[in-house]
């Protein structure tokens, strides 16, 4: 097939190495705008973007998320050699990434409702569109000849995040995606349809 939307998704890859070139500005600013076209619940546009390219701000904030990994994976008595490596890989794909996104989203312009379960729903929505935001990037990214994962680690300490970022209180932090121009190559195959698919 020659969609070239279609070969972008067949074709991505997460790549986690990356030469050390810099990524110039106007192609961040494409990505993002790219990202904040994605669809989004009630047209809100929850997402927010925190790009860092400062080599002692992404030392910052991986050093804070090593910290908070290295409790985690004592707290689970984890042998000592494993935190070790998890904690350097950790801290080596955030440093080593010429250019950091964190994605967060904000609820401040979503609906709130009278009960938790829709209220729940409504966060769940803000979730989706952020994700959504996130693919529009990483598709971009990989058209533009530059290589791109999502990395879900904020997830499990936000709150480190925010405070390493200082970050307004209003965004949540959801993923990061680290930006490159790719140093290494990756092949993946995909189940079948009929493993994850029924028709009615």
């Amino acid at each position: 097939m020659t969609d070239p939307v279609f070969n972008a998704i067949l074709q991505r890859r997460s790549l986690r190495r990356y030469h050390p070139e810099p990524i110039p500005r106007v192609i961040i600013e494409q990505l993002l705008t790219a990202a904040t076209w994605a669809p989004s619940a009630h047209n809100r546009q929850p997402w927010r973007f925190a790009v860092i390219e400062s080599p002692q701000q992404k030392h910052l904030l991986a050093q804070a998320m090593g910290a908070r990994l290295r409790e985690d994976l004592e707290a689970d008595q984890v042998d000592e050699a494993v935190i070790t490596a998890d904690v350097q890989r950790s801290y080596e794909r955030l440093t080593l990434a010429p250019v950091v996104i964190l994605l967060c989203l904000s609820m401040l312009e979503m609906d709130v409702y009278r009960d938790p379960r829709r209220n729940q729903h409504e966060y769940v929505m803000a979730v989706q569109s952020t994700a959504m935001a996130g693919q529009n990037l990483l598709l971009t990214a990989h058209e533009l000849g530059l290589g791109a994962c999502w990395v879900c680690a904020p997830l499990f300490c936000p709150e480190v995040v925010s405070a390493a970022l200082q970050l307004p209180d209003d965004w949540q932090p959801q993923g990061i995606i680290t930006l490159g121009y790719p140093a290494q190559s990756r092949e993946k195959t995909r189940h079948p349809l009929e493993k994850s698919v029924v028709w009615r």
